[in-house]
């Protein structure tokens, strides 16, 4: 059977902002956006966060309208601000209570060709159990595998599910399997809080128990941990933090009697970084170092796939190891840059928008 994880970059629609431009690893809009929404949730609201409050506001472009370019302020009960016939803004809620909205991100329609180009990459790769990443929703995800895959002359998946996560934008961490593969027991983690009352996890780490047409159980455990967005240290934090409660989970699985574990995703970060630390330091393998994985020449999996950018994993228990006949990544639907061009793509593909992801997609093939 093939195991396969990729980050398909949202399916249908996408938030504005993620396709902004990144400063030094920072997205200057997501940044702003969770501030504002950090300062709003205030119980109350003293002059200096009505201050920044108004800064950030016009810097999202909410000054003369609630819809700007990458958000939209959303005010339906109460009034959170005024906008005098005279010009400018200003805030005449003072907390929380005054009034009942939110701030959310504005999103876009995905480049129809690089949608087709997802299809194919799906089809292509023909994993029996698939894990998708940065899906929109459950919705989202069937349309996909119903409509789309089927259209590129894929056959569409017989299990779909999709538990809504941590993230607004709409990013989750989904599964998609083969007639055969039926998901039985699914365990969720999206309500889980650090000691600071933040959730663990940016998006969740579901538990999904498997079934192989043989009977043998496989767990999978599908990750998308914290980007690199954003002050550095805290990002760092959070990702360790991911990386220790999934070793966790793992090591109640293994606890539990179950050899067959699987982690997959994209974990934002590199096979010697400090925070992935306490994940990969355990009895896990990453399947990109068995001598059967054939990485095409190059050792990372997004962008350039220089080592620096190998951050996508298939982590295998002690139990899988030596059930691993083969294995690579997949990049015929990323971008290979020009002159020269790093690898082969779809001839359809021809500038960079058509994509269908930054990521290319990983897969391993086991004999269980």
């Amino acid at each position: 059977m093939r195991i396969a994880s990729y980050n398909v970059e949202n399916l249908f629609n996408r938030a504005r902002a993620l396709n902004g431009e990144m400063d030094e690893g920072s997205n200057p809009v997501l940044d702003q956006f969770s501030e504002l929404n950090g300062l709003i949730d205030k119980p109350a609201y003293a002059a200096s966060d009505k201050a920044r409050m108004l800064k950030l506001l016009e810097t999202l472009d909410l000054v003369n309208s609630d819809s700007g370019k990458y958000v939209t302020l959303r005010q339906n009960r109460g009034r959170f601000v005024r906008r005098p016939r005279s010009g400018g803004l200003e805030i005449i809620a003072n907390g929380r209570a005054d009034w009942l909205g939110w701030i959310e991100l504005r999103t876009e329609a995905v480049n129809e060709r690089a949608l087709l180009h997802t299809a194919d990459v799906v089809r292509d790769v023909n994993a029996d159990i698939f894990a998708a990443i940065e899906a929109e929703n459950r919705v989202a995800l069937k349309r996909f595998n119903e409509t789309l895959l089927k259209g590129e002359g894929g056959a569409p998946y017989r299990h779909v599910m999709l538990i809504d996560g941590n993230d607004e934008r709409g990013i989750d961490v989904g599964l998609m399997t083969r007639e055969g593969f039926p998901i039985g027991d699914i365990r969720s983690h999206v309500d889980e809080l650090k000691p600071d009352g933040e959730p663990v996890f940016s998006r969740d780490c579901p538990e999904f128990a498997i079934t192989t047409p043989t009977g043998s159980r496989l767990w999978l455990l599908v990750n998308h941990f914290k980007s690199k967005v954003g002050d550095q240290r805290a990002s760092n934090a959070k990702r360790k933090a991911q990386a220790t409660r999934v070793a966790e989970i793992y090591a109640e699985l293994r606890g539990r009697g179950e050899a067959h574990v699987a982690i997959v995703g994209d974990l934002n970060d590199t096979p010697a970084s400090a925070p992935l630390e306490p994940l990969l330091s355990t009895e896990l393998k990453d399947a990109s170092t068995f001598s059967n994985f054939d990485d095409g020449g190059f050792p990372g999996t997004y962008g350039g796939s220089t080592a620096s950018n190998k951050i996508d994993y298939i982590l295998l228990s002690p139990g899988l190891h030596d059930r691993v006949t083969g294995g690579g990544v997949f990049r015929q639907g990323m971008w290979p840059g020009v002159r020269p061009r790093k690898w082969e793509v779809y001839e359809t593909l021809t500038r960079e928008v058509e994509a269908a992801s930054d990521h290319g997609a990983i897969y391993v093939d086991l004999d269980i």
